[in-house]
């Protein structure tokens, strides 16, 4: 008799959980952070120094989880050579890359000139961004909307399997 759960189908929802866990939360960033701005722009400094933490500590774990298993179902199947396993390989390491060398530190620095634009704000007025902090957050910005993107064209790829298996 067959067992009723594979090891590999647990393995398959760990992944599916890894990357939901990884990178469902930056997909609101940009909401989040425009909120902030809005209500409550002295807030913006813990925001950033927040998207940074929330990146070391639970984007980083979760996304070399969702690594781990997809390497092992990979391998498992000997599915290397598809395309649909191939191209979110890439997108996830160019993901790690851009957000251990690229947007956590920017966030950090993006919380920094925050928190000198709101010391230099008056106490009850209205904070006025610095072009510095202005230019940064728009670059920090365009790059989170690119690993957007590549998560999403992960997803349609692992969902769709063109070629098939």
């Amino acid at each position: 008799m067959a067992p009723a759960i594979l090891f590999y189908d647990i393995v398959l929802a760990v992944h599916v959980m890894a990357v939901v866990v990884a990178f469902g939360v930056t997909f609101a960033y940009p909401v989040i952070e425009t909120q902030i701005k809005r209500l409550q722009p002295r807030a913006l400094p813990t925001w950033h120094t927040v998207a940074a933490k929330v990146d070391g500590k639970l984007v980083t774990p979760a996304a070399a989880l969702a690594l781990f298993a997809g390497v092992y179902m990979a391998s498992d199947r000997e599915l290397f050579d598809r395309i649909w396993v191939q191209v979110p390989f890439a997108a996830l390491i160019i993901i790690f890359g851009a957000v251990g060398s690229f947007l956590t530190p920017q966030s950090r620095k993006l919380a920094e000139l925050a928190a000198r634009d709101v010391a230099a704000s008056p106490g009850d007025g209205a904070v006025t961004w610095s072009a510095e902090y202005e230019a940064l957050s728009k670059r920090v910005a365009a790059v989170g909307a690119v690993m957007g993107g590549l998560i999403l064209l992960s997803i349609f790829l692992m969902v769709a399997k063109p070629g098939g298996y």
